[in-house]
This record gives structure tokens, C-alpha cells and sequence, in this order.
């Protein structure tokens, strides 16, 4: 991740990033307890938008539901977000594209482990749009690590302290001269990358693992479902063996951080013919346009 912009949102103001801090005691650094979102900013000229912004609004509410964080739908409306991200992006003026992070935070310092009643506090940051997967193939390695699950640590919920688990499989991976990990579920089936959903065609049909299989059920990767269907491309949701992604005809992730980046080698088989898949180019194609247009989903929000 690229250094945070020089304004911080923090509590209910905007402060210098060094101002943006949160006590060694407190629930958030002790226990990892806090959920966050990122989405994207596109920015052209003086027009700044953000991409499903109500999606990512949702689903910090709903992260911060699952993991028992009752504070933050109440003191927070999606009226509010959208305001506090508006004056954000305004007050650092990016000249590109950028991410915003938006993080609830439990800042009670408190003896034990428990949230319900605890105090938070909210946190967001502009960085660069910088990928965080190579964007001209990347070649994968399976983990040794498996996906937590959501009976552990709800895969629904983006938990700050779960990401220890894609920390694991991200270094090993790395370790072992690939580009990132694939997860794999207790059963041996896949489920994603170390923070990104995974895709691969076959025969035309585009495959993903289904949301009950312990995968975040990402914003971009409903994006990909909507705009295959739109294109006429066969999807089916379901449980993916890792073997078949040995003989896929394509293969790529997707991720707010990942955009939309085609996997070239899988545990050092070679994807299709090594390079970028059809079907993957399409949908690349019209994932980016999406996030720069308002069309007729409504997934574009302009930041006035």
C-alpha cells in the first residue's frame, strides 16, 4: 500500500495523517478488531467519483453487524459516509486515481475480548490506485495455508485482524517466486486469492467459487457476474476443484485492488496459451469503463 495522503479522516474531522492514531491498548491494535472497505476514486480533471459506494457503505455495516459492532450504523448514515469521503478526496485533491480506505475501528481500551457497548471510531484515507497483483499475468502458487472459515472468522465480515491469514499466504507465496497465493477451503476446494476473488473459464462459461465457500463475497466480483451475464457469457457459481484450474482455459482475479489482472501460471502449469484469455479481456474492458462512467446501474457516485 502506497503512503496515505497528507489529510486523514478521523472521528468527525480531518487531521494531518500523523494525527490519525490509535492507542497501544485499544481493542483495534490488541485483537485486530476493526472492518473496513476500500473503494476506488476516479478523478477527471476537477470530477471525482467513486465506484459503488453505497455497496462499500453496506458492507461495512454489515461487517460491523456480523462481528457484533453496534455502534456504527447508528452514528454513521450513508448520508454521513459519503460526506465525510466528499470532504476527504476534496481536501487532498488527487490528480489520479486513488483508493480510499474506510475503516471502523473498536478504540476502547478494555480488559479481555468482547465489542458489544465498546466505543469506535472511524478512519479514512486516500492512497494511490497502485494494483496490488501484476496487471500483465500473474502466476499463482497454490498455499500451504488454508482459507480460514467462515465458522472460524466470518468470510463475509472484512476483519482486519483475519488478514493474518492472507499475510501468510501472500509471503509464502512470494517466498516461492510467485505473485500471490490461491486459497483453499478445509476440503481442498479453492476459494480465493490472498485478497481477491478468483475466476477461471471453461468452454466458454465463466466458473467462480460460490459465496457459501468461504470467500469474501466481493463488490467487484458481483460486478464481473452482472457484466457477463450483459455480454451473453454463461456463469455458473459453484464449488471449484483445483485441479481444474490445471486445465482452464483462462484463468484471472478481481479485487478493487487487483482490478481485473489474468493469471498466466497456476502451481507452474501454463494457463491456456499464456497469455490474456477473451473472455477476460471483455470483461476488463468493461469493468474499467464501469468504474469511470455512470451508466445504467448506478454504480457511479460524483464526490461534489
Amino acid at each position: 500500500m502506497a503512503d496515505p495522503h497528507p489529510h486523514v479522516y478521523f472521528g468527525d474531522r480531518l487531521v494531518p495523517a500523523r494525527e490519525a492514531t490509535l492507542g497501544v491498548a485499544t481493542s483495534a491494535i490488541l485483537y485486530g478488531l476493526s472492518v473496513y472497505t476500500v473503494f476506488p476514486v476516479h478523478v477527471d480533471g476537477g470530477a471525482r467519483s467513486a465506484f459503488r459506494l453505497q455497496d462499500h457503505y453496506r458492507r461495512l455495516v454489515e461487517s460491523c453487524k456480523i462481528i457484533g459492532i453496534d455502534r456504527f450504523a447508528d452514528e454513521w448514515s450513508f448520508d454521513r459516509f459519503v460526506a465525510a469521503a466528499t470532504e476527504l478526496v476534496a481536501a487532498n485533491a488527487p490528480t489520479s486515481d486513488v483508493f480510499v480506505r474506510a475503516t471502523v475501528h473498536v478504540d476502547e481500551s478494555i480488559p479481555g475480548t468482547r465489542v458489544r457497548g465498546c466505543h469506535t471510531v472511524v478512519s479514512m484515507f486516500v492512497y494511490d490506485a497502485v494494483p496490488i497483483v501484476p496487471q500483465d499475468g500473474m502466476r499463482l502458487g497454490t498455499s500451504t495455508w488454508r482459507r480460514i472459515p467462515d465458522y472460524a472468522i466470518p468470510s463475509r465480515a472484512k476483519v482486519n485482524g483475519a488478514y493474518v491469514n492472507s499475510v501468510l499466504a501472500k509471503q509464502g507465496a512470494i517466498d516461492a517466486g510467485y505473485d500471490d497465493a490461491i486459497f483453499l477451503d478445509g476440503a481442498g476446494h479453492v476459494c480465493e486469492l490472498s485478497a481477491a476473488n478468483i475466476f477461471l473459464v471453461r468452454g466458454g462459461t465463466l466458473i467462480t467459487p460460490d459465496v457459501s465457500c468461504d470467500i469474501l463475497d466481493g463488490i467487484n466480483r458481483r460486478t464481473l457476474l452482472t457484466l457477463a451475464a450483459e455480454e451473453g457469457i454463461p456463469v455458473v457459481e459453484r464449488t471449484v476443484d483445483l485441479t481444474e484450474l490445471y486445465i482452464a482455459d483462462e484463468v484471472f482475479a478481481t479485487g478493487t485492488s487487483a482490478g481485473v489482472a489474468p493469471v498466466v501460471e497456476v502451481d507452474g502449469r501454463a494457463v491456456g496459451d499464456g497469455a490474456t484469455g477473451p473472455v477476460c479481456e471483455v470483461l476488463r474492458k468493461r469493468h474499467a469503463a464501469a468504474l469511470r462512467s455512470d451508466d445504467v446501474h448506478g454504480w457511479v457516485s460524483y464526490l461534489r
